[in-house]
């Protein structure tokens, strides 16, 4: 997706898009780091590293992604 795409409303913050997504704000962050989303500050231009605190993502490419999100299946505790 092109940011040039995107709207003024598209722009979420994390806690937005976990709640529209159901996906958790860390691997949120994780596709943002390795690249496969873009984000952008507050006032949504693009953004860089150290940024994280007013970080915006487009909605459109989190649902997107999150289509295919499936959590990793948690450790059994280990019997003493």
């Amino acid at each position: 997706m092109d940011p040039r795409e995107l709207y003024p409303d598209d722009l979420v913050f994390e806690h937005e898009a976990t709640e529209a997504t159901g996906v958790p704000g860390q691997v949120i962050r994780q596709w943002a780091r390795r690249g496969k989303i873009h984000r952008f500050q507050g006032d949504g231009r693009l953004t860089g590293q150290g940024h994280e605190y007013k970080t915006m993502y487009a909605l459109p490419e989190v649902r997107e992604r999150a289509r295919s999100y499936r959590p990793a299946p948690q450790r059994a505790p280990r019997a003493a």
